[in-house]
């Protein structure tokens, strides 16, 4: 059975970064091989690396910042094995994910895509689960027990009312995502760009509830006033504006309106709104309003 490439593109705070590289070295099987790739400066970094001295973990850095897409890239273009991981760097696995991975992959060898059971947790590493969760996971996300398959215009359909994957635990079939690629000019929106890509390829995605990972997230401050400009929800719109005219394209014309509603990031918006005027974001809260009222909605 294949190895498992676990690829981290990392920039950001060391010490999650640290969580997630030793929750990896603590993983029950141990047919794995880790692959840093660090888009940062932190002067401390290498020679915690160094220091590691395990022959499965390989580190690098980037000469210069490539940016959340160009990274990817190189990440991907540094995978060995037919299946990978690009993990998040503030995520946690927990020890059973590579060994629940390699089961799967033994049952379904020729799967695209993987998405195992996942916790999410808080900056704290303490379990939580806010509304946006609760929300997808009860609105959106098939019902299931055990392991499911989907693909195809339904999976599409789903996803695009409600992204309810959690993309850094996502195990992928490596020349299914060569041939797919990372688009350009997108970041918030560039994992779902790819599984609806991989999707229509013809690829088929496996659901399992096998809880194995941790997914972090964190809390957005009310006080942050760069959360709160309305510039995700800007590429959210041209996003989901080019993937219906692509879908419609192919005749997955109930995929292409679920993408044109966008429902769940319009309501996503709708939440930040109040932070917006705290902020005193005007232009923010105008581009949000934009978006949940659909005005691009065609």
């Amino acid at each position: 059975m294949t190895t498992l490439d676990i690829m981290l593109p990392y920039y950001g705070d060391v010490a999650l970064m640290q969580a997630a590289v030793r929750s990896v070295l603590a993983q029950t099987d141990p047919d794995w091989r880790l692959t840093v790739v660090d888009d940062g400066t932190e002067p401390s970094v290498p020679g915690w690396f160094a220091e590691l001295d395990d022959p499965r973990v390989s580190y690098r850095r980037n000469e210069r910042n490539l940016g959340v897409t160009g990274n990817y890239r190189t990440c991907l273009g540094l995978v060995r094995e037919a299946h990978f991981v690009l993990m998040g760097t503030d995520d946690i696995m927990l020890p059973s994910y590579v060994a629940t991975i390699r089961a799967a992959l033994a049952k379904h060898p020729g799967i695209g895509m993987i998405q195992p059971g996942v916790e999410v947790i808080d900056g704290a590493g303490k379990p939580t689960e806010g509304l946006v969760d609760q929300s997808k996971r009860r609105l959106y996300k098939p019902a299931f027990k055990g392991e499911v398959l989907m693909g195809g215009e339904a999976l599409a359909t789903s996803l695009l009312r409600g992204n309810w994957l959690f993309f850094p635990s996502i195990c992928w079939r490596t020349e299914a995502v060569r041939t797919a690629g990372f688009r350009d000019g997108l970041e918030v929106t560039q994992d779902l760009a790819l599984v609806i890509d991989v999707l229509q390829a013809g690829e088929q995605m496996l659901l399992s509830d096998t809880l194995c990972f941790q997914y972090r997230r964190h809390a957005v401050s009310i006080s942050s006033r760069q959360a709160f400009t309305g510039v995700r929800f800007e590429e959210a719109n041209r996003f989901f504006m080019d993937v219906a005219d692509r879908l419609d394209g192919t005749g997955w014309t109930k995929a292409a309106k679920a993408s044109r509603l966008h429902l769940s990031s319009r309501i996503h918006a709708l939440t930040m709104l109040p932070g917006a005027l705290k902020n005193k974001q005007a232009e923010g809260a105008r581009t949000l309003l934009r978006h949940v009222a659909g005005a691009d909605h065609r």
